[in-house]
């Protein structure tokens, strides 16, 4: 029988998923902060390869412990908190699940987006209660506005593409225009909020987008603007949000993300204008599994020779 690949998996999963893994390879599990240095400690010359996500990464130190390693792979999109010169320069091969819960995202962005703009959030609240319409302030219409989107990569596309079931006008902003693409480009971020009624965030995580939703660009949006972030927590300037919310420069939130994860962001939690989830968005049976899927796609092509699946 032949030896199992030594894999260190730094992110949870399933048992289901553990699994599945498992039969294919040797695991070596370490999802939590404390069972990781144990886990590299004990196994780091003989791990060939990783899998964790991007929020987690992996560290140049732990990099650099592992002699034998030769694949890092994130389980989502997202590689923010992987050492990629370091990784780069040790040869080392990088994939990730790149278009394995677009669909999932985007479905969530539009709840999100729905949710805060039509205030179900206080409405359900206010139904309980026995609040009837008439002393309810009318929501506004999602359909027929603008919307604008931070980052359309493949899941600011799927964004977009639901977006023209709601008959919405879209523009975007990325660091280089998709001239192949049909929706508005704006050159900043700023010029993007200071047209659209919607700002939906989809960028990646990373010292180039930190805090690129600050107070200058939540003003531009305007007090009938509304943001919702799916992208990652560190876009949005917490403590200028908060401000903005709670003195009205912005008409509310839908977030996904935050920069406290896993702790909720105390200075938000008490706004009535505020729709938050924990980081569900790209969560479900059918995306985690096609997450997982890839990354056997990804491992086997490369220890086959053949090349990663979906390269970083």
């Amino acid at each position: 029988m032949t030896e199992k690949i030594p894999l260190l998996v730094l992110t949870s999963l399933i048992p289901e998923h553990q699994a599945q893994i498992a039969e294919v390879y040797e695991l070596i599990y370490a999802p939590t902060a404390a069972e990781r240095p144990g886990a590299v400690a004990a196994n780091a010359r003989r791990i060939r390869a990783v899998l964790t996500i991007g929020v987690v990464g992996i560290t140049p130190e732990e990099v650099a412990a592992m002699p034998a390693l030769e694949l890092v792979c994130c389980l989502g999109a997202g590689f923010e908190c992987l050492p990629m010169d370091v990784l780069r320069a040790r040869g080392i091969a990088t994939a990730n699940g790149s278009g394995t819960n677009d669909d999932c995202v985007a479905d969530h962005a539009f709840g999100l987006l729905i949710g805060i703009v039509r205030g179900m959030r206080m409405l359900d609240r206010q139904c309980r209660e026995g609040i009837w319409r008439e002393v309810i302030p009318q929501p506004p219409n999602v359909s027929g506005k603008k919307l604008g989107i931070f980052g359309l990569g493949t899941i600011g596309q799927k964004i977009a593409k639901r977006a023209a079931g709601f008959d919405l006008e879209i523009g975007y902003h990325n660091r280089t225009a998709r001239p192949e693409l049909p929706h508005r480009y704006f050159g900043s971020l700023l010029e993007l909020a200071q047209w659209c009624d919607f700002l939906v965030c989809a960028a990646p995580g990373g010292p180039a987008t930190r805090h690129a939703v600050d107070a200058q660009v939540l003003d531009a949006l305007g007090p009938q603007g509304f943001l919702v972030n799916i992208g990652r927590g560190s876009v949005v300037d917490t403590d200028a949000l908060a401000a903005a919310l709670r003195e009205g420069r912005i008409a509310g939130a839908g977030l996904d993300v935050y920069e406290s994860e896993p702790k909720p962001p105390a200075q938000l939690i008490g706004l009535d204008n505020l729709y938050i989830t924990p980081h569900m968005a790209g969560w479900s049976p059918e995306a985690t599994q096609a997450s997982v899927n890839r990354f056997m796609a990804n491992a086997e092509g490369h220890f086959a020779g053949r090349g990663v699946v979906s390269p970083i």
